[in-house]
């Protein structure tokens, strides 16, 4: 069977997935996730919440501009947020700086009195697209509206995952059992965590009992298909057939890590009984409480495409938009009452986006037409807090009323709580393709990650692996037998060359020389089950190790 470039994309058909309360939850297990992760000030437990405002959030009608107020409501005869609504954010800021949040957003202004929240003004991307499904493509996949940026095939998510975590395997008795990004909320598989040549992992939550809590239901199935054929077709059912496998291999480890979790606020209050985002956040607390080391959540609130409707009834204090940021405050503020009453607050960053804002103008039918700049939040126990930037000129629109001059990428901001927060190095920024993006002062400067405990950590410094190369296999797929190749730049060293399952179990193992310069040893393959394995190369001086997968087919 050929070896195929395309993009792999789940969730397959055939796949049936877990569910916890109709709040799908998807685990993506990079292959590259099993390095034991090294203890440097608890960097290691750290955790990334991703929230997505679906739809396009009005961050004009969110962060409102007090000394240009006159403008706004010009702008916004309708459905402005009257002056004597707004909640004045901070009044120590400089008079041209000064924000009013919509009067929804109590709860934030309580987190931004605590020094636990942060507002980033303007932010954007160069040409920026209009569109639902381009706009969102691109914050994604970390592109923009270039030509060289605007087609990327990959998620920045699933490339910085598979950059932080190289050795695939590590060791197998400490292997780390979680995926590393989970999204929650949303049955269509974000393409933030897709990778191009990296099979992800699926797993489905559902159920909800009246106390808030979920129950986990395995409903994983489905017989295996038979005769696969030999075409870009028959890799796709080959992968179908994988992602099916391996999503059984984190289904014990998710029901596991809940049951042993808790929640300090066993229900997230909420004006919205039926709200389907305060039970996303509510499972990501009990889930880091009972020991998952998931560094990546992706949680998203809809709704936010406000064409009409957003304010009632001439109250631009009600309406579907006033509902959506008070979901969204109060589940937030319960979130971190909730981790902070599990004593683990210290851990977990938070952090909005949106495919884009809404005109400068309103649109006439009690709504906003899809705009260009806006708004992000970041919050958490650790952040450097405050507003970030200075209120966008309203003096200063395109012919079609839209906001522009960006003060801020988004990827600045990616980039930064990925390397200050998470503690990627600079291999991990680069392979994310956020190389070059400047940081920004989004972390308390006491818990910026040292450069010394950037990640991913190599072990050793022996001249057996001075060189950075990584193993190679060929063929692969394999049927029969597969050679494995290595270019050793430093002196001749004993090693173990191992054959591992995907769940770590090992299957053979072999004492070898490996020589200066090339090296090819040969693995038989032609009694394994048609799989996904990994091949581990492992120096017996140091105990530094290097790693590729394998793919048996038959």
């Amino acid at each position: 069977m050929k070896r195929r470039n395309f993009l792999k994309i789940f969730p397959a058909a055939s796949v049936t997935p877990f569910v916890v309360n109709g709040h799908p939850l998807r685990a993506f297990a990079n292959s590259h996730m099993a390095k034991l992760l090294n203890s440097c000030d608890g960097v290691e437990d750290r955790v990334l919440v991703l929230i997505q405002l679906k739809g396009g959030n009005d961050g004009l009608n969110t962060i409102i501009p007090i000394e240009q107020y006159d403008t706004y409501a010009n702008l916004r005869p309708t459905i402005r947020i009257k002056e004597s609504d707004y909640i004045n954010l901070d009044g120590t800021l400089a008079i041209n700086d000064q924000v009013g949040v919509h009067p929804s957003f109590a709860k934030i202004k309580e987190l931004y009195d605590k020094g636990w929240a942060a507002i980033i003004q303007g932010v954007g991307y160069e040409s920026m697209n209009q569109s639902h499904f381009k706009g969102t493509d691109l914050w994604l996949t970390g592109g923009d509206g270039t030509i060289a940026n605007n087609n990327i095939k990959s998620g920045w998510m699933g490339r910085a995952l598979q950059a932080f975590f190289p050795d695939v395997m590590g060791n197998p008795t400490t292997n780390m059992p979680d995926p590393l990004g989970i999204q929650v909320g949303d049955p269509t598989t974000s393409t933030g965590f897709h990778t191009e040549t990296e099979h992800q992992n699926v797993i489905n939550l559902s159920g909800q009992d009246a106390s808030g809590f979920y129950s986990l239901i395995q409903t994983i199935g489905g017989a295996p298909i038979l005769n696969v054929p030999d075409s870009e077709h028959g890799d796709e059912l080959e992968y179908i057939m994988g992602v099916e496998q391996s999503t059984s291999l984190y289904a014990q480890r998710i029901s596991d890590v809940f049951n042993a979790g808790s929640n300090f606020l066993t229900t997230y209050p909420t004006t919205n009984p039926n709200s389907r985002f305060a039970p996303q956040l509510q499972t990501v607390a009990r889930l880091i409480k009972g020991g998952c080391k998931t560094k990546i959540y992706l949680c998203q609130l809809g709704g936010f495409d406000t064409h009409n409707a957003q304010v009632d009834g001439g109250n631009s204090a009600q309406g579907d938009h006033a509902g959506l940021l008070l979901e969204l405050a109060e589940t937030i503020k319960a979130f971190f009452d909730d981790l902070e009453g599990l004593g683990l607050a210290d851990q977990v960053t938070a952090c909005t986006f949106s495919e884009f804002g809404r005109c400068a103008k309103e649109n006439g039918s009690d709504g906003s037409d899809h705009g260009t700049l806006a708004p992000m939040f970041v919050f958490g126990k650790n952040i450097a807090a405050g507003a970030k930037g200075t209120n966008v000129n309203l003096s200063n629109l395109t012919n079609d009323n839209q906001l522009q001059g960006a003060q801020f990428d988004y990827r600045q901001v990616f980039t930064t709580l990925l390397q200050d927060w998470l503690g990627a190095n600079e291999n991990v920024l680069t392979e994310t393709m956020f190389n070059g993006y400047s940081k920004m002062n989004l972390v308390d400067s006491a818990f910026v990650v040292n450069p010394d405990c950037y990640l991913p950590m190599m072990v050793g410094t022996s001249q057996a692996f001075k060189a950075e190369n990584p193993i190679t296999l060929f063929p692969n797929p394999a049927n029969i037998q597969v050679e494995v190749g290595f270019t050793n730049n430093g002196s001749a060293f004993e090693a173990r060359l191992t054959l591992h399952s995907l769940g770590g179990s090992l299957v053979s193992a072999a004492s070898v020389r490996v020589e200066q310069d090339a090296n090819v040893f040969f693995l038989d393959v032609s009694q394994l089950p048609p799989a996904t394995y990994f091949v581990r190369l492992e120096s017996k001086q140091n105990g530094r190790a290097f790693t590729a997968k394998l793919n048996v087919v038959r």
